[in-house]
């Protein structure tokens, strides 16, 4: 048998064998960078759009506006103490008014208010400190006498009301020649209101017991000792038998 040769042949079909596999490689790689950049823009912008979310600000001021208005039923709620079977609270315009809502709070009002007055610290008259209190320091008096002030000089108008610094009981009442008609009030834990120069015409008698602002007497003009410096009421303090500064006791106690 004869044999053929393909020389020619051979080399055509390697050659083209060779550009198939080139193409077919060259398909995959374009394939495979396809899938690649499709795979990574969509995690891009996954990632961006979990970054920057789309909020919705109406949710938010609908909570917002749910919160103010549980707070603003806590605040109107039952006041601590009254029976929540009493009728609610609707703005009364005076005590009558509040009494005819609800009495429990007229209790509670006159409670504290008691609780207050007995417990409050405050001047016997208000009005401008013409001397002070001396601290031991020797000063000139009336027909000039040099001795130490142990009170405060309060101006107030002849007549004036003086009112009880604290709660306490009447333990003293006097004619002074120096500082004319004087009251004295025990107020507690050893300290003792004095009050001097009052007119003769007193509302307390020795025993009785009273709250802070009530009246006493009135400012008078009887403190010879004083009568220089125009109308008004000598106040002194003594705690545990000491003089003491009425300013410096009362004022940071108000």
């Amino acid at each position: 048998m004869k044999k053929v040769k393909f020389r020619h042949s051979g080399r055509a079909l390697y050659a083209a064998l060779c550009v198939g596999v080139l193409a077919v490689g060259v398909a995959s790689v374009a394939g495979y960078r396809a899938a690649v950049n499709s795979i990574t823009d969509g995690l891009i912008t996954s990632q961006d759009e979990a970054d920057i979310p789309d909020l919705d600000y109406s949710e938010v001021d609908a909570i917002l506006s749910d919160i103010e208005k549980d707070q603003a039923d806590a605040a109107a709620g039952p006041i601590l103490g009254l029976d929540p079977a009493l009728p609610p609270i609707s703005a009364p315009t005076g005590p009558e008014a509040a009494a005819g809502d609800n009495p429990a709070i007229v209790d509670i009002t006159d409670e504290l208010e008691a609780l207050y007055y007995e417990q409050a610290i405050m001047m016997p008259v208000s009005g401008e400190i013409l001397n002070p209190y001396s601290e031991g320091e020797l000063v000139r008096s009336s027909g000039g006498v040099w001795r130490t002030h142990d009170g405060i000089d309060i101006a107030a108008e002849e007549g004036a009301d003086v009112k009880a610094m604290t709660s306490g009981t009447v333990t003293d009442i006097y004619d002074d020649p120096l500082w004319g008609c004087c009251v004295i009030i025990d107020h507690g834990n050893t300290m003792s209101g004095c009050y001097y120069g009052l007119s003769p015409e007193l509302l307390v008698d020795v025993g009785d017991v009273v709250n802070a602002g009530d009246k006493i007497g009135t400012v008078g003009n009887t403190a010879d000792i004083e009568s220089d410096i125009g109308s008004h009421l000598h106040f002194a303090l003594k705690y545990e038998n000491q003089w003491i500064d009425p300013i410096q006791y009362i004022e940071p106690m108000k």
